[in-house]
């Protein structure tokens, strides 16, 4: 008696549903079994080419609401370093979402080579354009193949949690959003609006319709390469932000956002131009406008919100010359040419043996290889061979052997992680410091990116808003980390190809 009397009073303060002596007797759950503790809404805003140094190279110029606000409210992770080659858009938005690398999510460049074929990254002729007729709306995630932060997100809550994606390069609004996202939509230059594609949806809201009325441009303007994009891009967010209502029903809900015209602005006037400078002063001025929305339509500390970049960029080879540093360029189309003709030669054939380069990757043709009666192997070794011959190279490997080369072990595994069989080339290179691909010119005043050097591989990684406090750490830190810390977070699974671990800003709340 004394037994049932004990197991009922535990029972009656767990507050579960059971049966004693015949009786049933119900209350509701206990606190160690309460309803998680999550944000309202995540929020991630990517920054196209924003090298780690844009925190701070312009704080004198940033107002007190934007970056900077960022900076001193939020946690900043300052060694934050992407953990794979090449660096680049495609692969720095898919990495940061999964949690992982080239090697497993299979995205392993903006375009890759497939079947000796070069495919884009996001491209997909079974789906249509929405809000175009164009073929830039022929978009779809179907070549990543991992899940992401949002995929995750809406597995642990059943698809309550809505994921909504936007940028205005389509591989920056896709890849983010993941594989389960409500709707991503980028911007159609052929049509000079946002559009989407019937992977989502099969036609636009009202809302995006008359938002793009509102801020539509002629046909054919490239908003990609002016501040304009991104006043555009925030303003859509924010109109889904509002339309949808995020952050205002019962499960946690995510928004990815991501700044495109910096990147484009950086190819055309490289860092420390001030066409750059005038892009991150209006995404400091935008950002801080975006931020006082959500703080008025979710509510400051109900969100949380990262900012990270998917790669950096280098220094303009003329302007670092002019300073006495070393820098330059390497002319990969009139490489592969020489390389050919070299291969041609040696093997007696007249068909191209390397289709291109790509990603500072070499990638080889099968079927001229089989037609010159050679062994692919030979091909690779007596290429390798010749490619070292040029001091603009400082590695040059198999890259099926890249574990056997000698070189520094983080460069190794970068190059490791980025290597994606089937769709990465058979050669990857590994160039001197500073030296870039593109044809050189004494008049070149632009900028590249994509190699596994800190210039294009130290990102910034920001925390702000829900359970985050302010601070800053010099822990290393892999931009594979970014996605299982948010779900660590949340208390959800980190995506499936995650290979990152979660870090915990010190002084945060668990």
């Amino acid at each position: 008696m004394k037994k049932m009397l004990i197991i009922a009073a535990l029972l009656i303060a767990a507050q579960t549903p059971v049966t004693l002596g015949g009786q049933r007797h119900t209350a509701t759950l206990s606190s160690a079994t309460a309803q998680v503790e999550r944000p309202k809404l995540v929020v991630g805003i990517v920054v196209d080419q924003m090298r780690w140094d844009y925190l701070y190279y312009y704080d004198e110029a940033y107002g007190e609401g934007g970056i900077r606000r960022l900076v001193n409210e939020g946690f900043s992770f300052e060694d934050t370093q992407i953990s794979h080659s090449p660096s680049v858009t495609a692969i720095g938005h898919a990495s940061i979402y999964t949690g992982s690398v080239p090697a497993l999510h299979g995205i392993c460049g903006n375009y890759f080579f497939q079947d000796e074929r070069e495919v884009y990254c996001c491209e997909d002729t079974t789906v249509k354009s929405v809000g175009s007729d164009s073929p830039e709306g022929q978009m779809s995630p179907r070549h990543m193949l991992a899940t992401t932060i949002g995929d995750e997100l809406r597995l642990a809550t059943d698809f309550r949690s809505r994921v909504f994606s936007v940028a205005l390069k389509d591989r920056a609004a896709i890849l983010p959003g993941g594989h389960s996202c409500n709707a991503a939509y980028w911007w159609d230059t052929s049509a000079g609006n946002f559009v989407s594609s019937t992977y989502y949806m099969d036609e636009l809201p009202d809302y995006v319709n008359d938002f793009n009325k509102q801020w539509k441009q002629e046909p054919g303007f490239n908003i990609k390469a002016s501040c304009i994009g991104v006043t555009t891009t925030f303003a859509l967010a924010e109109t889904i932000l509002k339309e949808e209502q995020l952050g205002k029903g019962e499960t946690t809900d995510m928004l990815c956002v991501s700044i495109s015209s910096t990147d484009a602005i950086g190819h055309l006037y490289a860092t420390h131009s001030e066409e750059i400078k005038a892009s991150f002063l209006q995404l400091d001025k935008d950002l801080t406008a975006f931020l006082q929305t959500l703080d008025r339509e979710v509510g400051e500390g109900n969100y949380l919100l990262f900012l990270t970049a998917d790669h950096g960029a280098s220094h303009n080879y003329n302007y670092l010359n002019r300073h006495k540093i070393p820098a330059g360029a390497w002319d990969n189309g009139k490489c592969i040419e020489q390389l050919n003709a070299h291969l041609g030669e040696t093997f007696g054939t007249q068909e191209n043996i390397a289709v291109g380069s790509s990603n500072y990757q070499i990638v080889l043709d099968d079927n001229a290889i089989a037609a010159a009666g050679a062994q692919k192997q030979e091909v690779i070794d007596e290429a390798i061979a010749w490619l070292l011959q040029d001091p603009v190279f400082l590695y040059v490997v198999d890259s099926e052997k890249i574990g056997e080369a000698a070189m520094p072990a983080e460069i190794k595994e970068r190059l490791t992680n980025g290597y994606f069989r089937g769709r990465a080339g058979e050669i990857s290179v590994v160039t001197r410091p500073q030296f870039f691909t593109s044809a050189y010119s004494p008049d070149y005043i632009g900028t590249q990116h994509g190699q596994p050097l800190p210039y294009d591989t130290h990102v910034p990684f920001v925390l702000m808003g829900w359970n985050i406090g302010h601070g800053a750490s010099l822990e290393p830190t892999h931009m594979a980390d970014i996605a299982p810390t948010i779900c660590h977070m949340l208390h959800i699974q980190s995506p499936d190809a995650c290979i990152g671990h979660p870090k915990q800003p010190a002084g945060s709340g668990r």
